[in-house]
């Protein structure tokens, strides 16, 4: 992310505190963005009034004298997001007579939108529509579809990727910390950038210990990414049995996008809905049943399947249907089996992410921040290198160039002081025409590229760290 210190801070009108919308006006008003809310539910006024310097107005997206309150002519960007379709979309249109500039719209339908679709998003007068299920299922099919289930994020167009892993008893990581990793395994440079534990996201420093059942995000560069698997113990295959708990928008999305490549499995609990997917999805196989039952994962052939993804619409099940399943694949007729057999589960409860990631789920995503991490990115275009969330953890990787005499390149990275410890880890450094594993003697020059982890609600300190 390239911040520019001469980027006035732009007017931000957002339709809709729930979910999506709570979520970025908390970001944007966080990061200094003067916004502007539009909410008819009384409760979430109150709730976001108590945690965000916005300004918050109780009425409707289709009353005109709310938009006229809000001064919506002085609007720079609109932010619909309500939960109906149809407003949003509207309300786009009704920002054009505003003048409002930038239009973005959250629409779960994906009839609207496309090229071929009746009407597009220049007959809608909109500049970024968001599907955020659509999101979701792509996700989870990219990870699918990416070595051994894990996530693996690339960062630095391509160049430097982050691995996602569970670190098991056995693993050469276990017990140790990262100053005794990096001198024991010397032969090749990587660095453990996050770890989840519990319900806490660690930006680790190098006195850090690794435990089993820690979830940790490991950086290399993407010609010793092997290596580093191979290190790890993470096998490098495709998977191809896929069961799915839940046929909702995401679950037979998924289905339908991995097609006749992956057996695909579907247990669906609403027996109406379980027969129309047998007849919408013609390479799944969809079964009527409670999947947060032992024995109807066992009967639905659990114990066949390599990747089991939760996609209901109630995150308490889907956390721990996974956290079910995850013992029944590890465990079979009383002896330990494949450990990487994984579980991907839908959290959109933002508070319970880590929990899932770290209790049960493999990988655990929440369509909320993957909606807002796209607009984030839409709203910044003209100012982002890269940009990414880490799933299932309370952290996001970015890229930043250094500017003159700004106070990263003032002093070594382990003399920075305590108020970044734990909240900011530089990762890597653009030089001498390579990227660089960043250590606590590296010391960030002005106009370097570096690779930066932070916790979501510390871009500002970041910008400031690298801009001065």
């Amino acid at each position: 992310m390239i911040l520019n210190k001469s980027n006035s801070l732009q007017n931000v009108l957002i339709l809709g505190l729930g979910g999506v919308g709570y979520y970025l006006a908390k970001r944007l008003a966080h990061d200094g963005y003067p916004v502007t809310a539009i909410e008819p539910n009384n409760s979430l006024i109150r709730y976001a009034d108590q945690r965000m310097d916005a300004r918050l107005i109780h009425g409707s997206a289709m009353s005109i004298e709310c938009w006229k309150e809000a001064n919506a002519g002085s609007a720079d960007i609109l932010i619909a997001v309500t939960d109906h379709d149809a407003i949003n979309m509207l309300s786009c249109l009704i920002a054009d007579r505003f003048g409002i500039p930038l239009k973005v719209a959250r629409v779960r339908s994906l009839e609207f939108g496309s090229k071929d679709s009746v009407l597009d998003m220049a007959d809608l007068n909109i500049d970024l529509i968001i599907h955020p299920e659509e999101l979701a299922a792509q996700e989870i099919v990219r990870l699918i579809q990416r070595t051994a289930g894990n996530e693996i994020i690339d960062i630095a167009d391509g160049q430097m990727q982050v691995i996602a892993t569970r670190i098991h008893a056995a693993s050469p990581l276990a017990h140790q910390n990262l100053k005794d990793i990096s001198r024991t395994h010397h032969d090749f440079p990587f660095r453990v950038v996050a770890l989840a534990r519990g319900i806490t996201t660690i930006l680790p420093g190098g006195d850090q210990e690794i435990l089993p059942q820690d979830q940790v995000f490991v950086m290399a560069s993407k010609e010793d990414l092997p290596r580093l698997m191979t290190l790890i113990g993470i096998k490098q295959q495709r998977r191809h049995r896929v069961m799915i708990l839940g046929g909702g928008l995401v679950g037979s999305r998924v289905a339908e996008l991995l097609g006749k490549d992956v057996q695909v499995r579907i247990i669906e609990k609403d027996k109406d809905r379980a027969e129309e997917l047998s007849f919408q999805l013609k390479h799944a196989e969809v079964l009527h049943g409670d999947g947060s039952d032992a024995e109807v994962l066992e009967q639905a052939g659990l114990s066949e399947m390599d990747t089991f993804i939760t996609a209901t619409g109630e995150n308490e099940t889907n956390i721990m249907s996974s956290l079910l399943a995850k013992h029944l694949m590890s465990t079979e007729n009383g002896t330990s089996t494949d450990h990487e057999r994984k579980t991907i589960s839908l959290c959109n409860k933002e508070a319970y992410l880590v929990l899932a990631a770290t209790s049960g789920s493999d990988i655990a995503l929440n369509t909320k921040i993957l909606a807002g991490t796209e607009i984030l990115k839409f709203i910044r275009r003209e100012e982002l290198l890269s940009v990414a969330h880490l799933h299932g953890f309370d952290a996001e990787v970015v890229e930043l160039v250094a500017a003159t005499d700004s106070p990263i390149t003032r002093k070594p990275l382990s003399k920075l002081g305590p108020s970044f410890y734990g909240n900011i880890l530089v990762g890597g450094v653009f030089r001498e025409g390579k990227w660089q594993t960043a250590v606590g003697d590296t010391q960030i020059h002005e106009n370097e590229r570096a690779i930066v982890f932070c916790k979501p609600l510390q871009l500002r300190d970041v910008q400031q760290l690298f801009l001065g």
